[in-house]
């Protein structure tokens, strides 16, 4: 399986609850490796970018206030099969879908504020990566 890098977005609400600790832990224990972390109450213009696939849709308006509305502790992970490995302990988006144990099961109620944000594949991983840590991960 291929090393990959993904980035992962403790959101707004996360950080609120004081959760972000508890999140990064979880990727941490299994056994992916951190490789750069900022917190950052995102603008406006990042959070239009970083959703802009979802532009037309009716709940963007909402996606882009909600992580915009307090800091976000964006981080990159990185180990074999991260992107996979993230998702699965992330949960489905919807936490009332998410499995028990999974982040979103265990820790959100409701959309929007479903905790945590990860990429579903290498270019979007690369593409939001660079969104959230424009200078690079130096």
């Amino acid at each position: 399986m291929a090393v990959e890098r993904t980035l992962i977005l403790a959101k707004p609400d996360t950080v609120e609850r004081s959760l972000a600790g508890e999140i990064l832990a979880r990727f941490e224990r299994r056994g992916l490796k951190l490789r750069a972390a900022r917190l950052v109450t995102a603008s406006r213009e990042v959070g239009e970018t970083h959703y802009a696939e979802h532009k037309e849709k009716p709940f963007f308006g909402e996606l882009v206030a909600f992580i915009t509305s307090g800091p976000t502790l964006a981080f990159v992970l990185e180990g074999e099969g991260a992107i996979a490995t993230c998702r699965k302990t992330i949960g489905a988006t919807n936490p009332a879908d998410a499995d028990p144990g999974s982040l979103r099961g265990e820790f959100a109620l409701a959309m929007p504020n479903n905790l945590v944000h990860g990429s579903d594949s290498p270019e979007s991983a690369e593409r939001e990566i660079g969104i959230w840590f424009p200078d690079g991960l130096a």
